[in-house]
């Protein structure tokens, strides 16, 4: 299986090496770094690694900590295959995808973010779902109210999420990760932009159009 690790190290030479040689020593198979953020001394990376299916978690974790110094933010499952450049990928299939711009792009989100699902709904109280991703659940942990940018938040449960506003819409873009750390600002940053190529495209509008046509059909049904 493909897992994602957000590990806290020390930012000083040797560092990546110790975590690395742990990896290898327990058995993952790494295949991307992205480093997040540094400062303060410490560094946050995202570490991509191919792990055996019927190999506990725990053994990476226990294999870690007994490096000083690091602390681990989270181990999940990740669909994103390290090194495709998913977004420039999702963003040709948004130019051409027409009405189904928006269907693509909220199917899309949980394997670019590594999330386990993502759902638009509108803004007008009670809120209605217009398209959801596999495994979103029937009830949609909306916001009260959407924020004016995309934000992230933890709710009670520890599902984290990033609620973003699609204002040419009307609507509200809801991203769910269950397991694994909270979404980080540079996570946040990626759907910002994202977000805002796919709001310049032409069809976007009459896609959502279908999707309130839907709901219509639903609710006279």
């Amino acid at each position: 299986m493909l897992l994602r690790l957000r590990i806290a190290v020390p930012d000083r030479p040797g560092s990546l090496g110790q975590v690395t040689s742990a990896l290898g020593s327990a058995g993952a198979d790494i295949t991307q770094v992205i480093v997040l953020e540094r400062g303060d001394g410490r560094a946050v990376d995202d570490f991509t690694v191919y792990w055996p299916d019927a190999a506990p978690r725990e053994y990476l974790t226990s294999a870690l900590e007994r490096i000083d110094d690091i602390k681990v933010e989270g181990v999940w499952s990740t669909r994103e295959a390290p090194g495709t450049y998913p977004e420039l990928e999702i963003l040709k299939f948004l130019t051409t995808a027409g009405e189904r711009a928006l269907a693509t792009l909220i199917d899309s989100m949980p394997v670019l973010f590594s999330a386990d699902w993502a759902a638009a709904g509108t803004d007008r109280i009670p809120r209605e779902t217009v398209y959801s991703s596999w495994r979103a659940p029937d009830v949609i942990p909306y916001p009260d109210e959407t924020p004016a940018r995309p934000t992230a938040s933890t709710l009670e449960s520890g599902v984290h999420l990033i609620t973003a506003p699609l204002p040419p819409l009307a609507l509200s873009l809801v991203l769910a990760r269950a397991e694994g750390p909270d979404f980080h600002r540079i996570e946040v940053h990626r759907l910002t932009r994202i977000l805002e190529i796919f709001l310049m495209l032409p069809a976007i509008e009459r896609g959502a159009d279908r999707a309130f046509r839907n709901l219509a059909t639903r609710a006279h049904d």
